[in-house]
């Protein structure tokens, strides 16, 4: 799952990542409207935590943006005690919750995951998909009830294309999605080949179905027949 953290308390911002990192989301952050902008309009999320109260604009804003640009983004409004218009005005723009400062990082997390699980995959915690079984809060995949181990990046792979069955994934957005902002390093995407073909062979070899097919000189697609 990726995440776009927008506060400008560099130090508040810094903690929600070390906390929440260690659920192994894909954290990207911003410290301005700007900067948030910019990676709104380059990059896909499934959540965004945004401080209302930005240095050069208004959180308010970016809630538009992600509507009108990923309307299957979840979003939860970070607002100051006395911000109660700005607070209902989000919820009336479409965010799906609101944090109020200060808060306790747990709180945060518990919120972030029921806004996700609300918002992807219908509040379930558990993905099922014929064969394939996913629990999202153990990060575990299971084959016909029989477990595999997969690395970090063939998870989160599996989870982008599962989340988007049918839909063609270039190799691009799923290194944009799935590396976050270490994609820029890379001269080309593809190294997607060898992680996609590991990930095929282990859910292939636990007795699943191929259900990842490639689309040449495109990308990717999870098909669901």
């Amino acid at each position: 799952m990726k995440l776009l953290i927008t506060e400008d308390e560099k130090e508040l911002a810094e903690s929600i990542v070390d906390f929440i990192g260690t659920e192994n989301y894909i954290i990207d952050t911003a410290y301005n409207l700007s900067d948030a902008e910019t990676k709104i309009n380059l990059y896909k999320y499934d959540c965004a935590l945004i401080d209302l109260m930005l240095p050069d604009g208004s959180g308010l804003e970016l809630i538009k943006l992600l509507k009108m640009n990923q309307p299957k983004c979840g979003i939860i409004v970070i607002t100051a005690k006395d911000s109660l218009d700005d607070k209902l005005t989000g919820l009336d723009l479409g965010a799906d919750d609101y944090i109020t400062k200060p808060f306790h990082l747990a709180e945060l997390n518990s919120r972030l995951n029921s806004v996700i699980r609300r918002r992807t995959f219908d509040g379930n915690n558990e993905i099922k998909f014929n064969e394939v079984t996913i629990d999202t809060q153990k990060r575990e995949v299971k084959i016909n009830e029989k477990p595999i181990e997969l690395t970090r990046r063939e998870y989160d792979i599996l989870i982008f294309l599962l989340s988007n069955k049918n839909k063609v994934l270039t190799k691009e957005s799923i290194v944009e999605h799935v590396w976050s902002n270490n994609s820029n390093a890379f001269d080309n995407f593809d190294f997607v080949y060898t992680h996609i073909k590991n990930l095929r062979k282990k859910i292939i070899d636990a007795g699943g179905k191929d259900y990842i097919s490639s689309v040449y000189g495109i990308g990717y697609k999870f098909k669901s027949e």
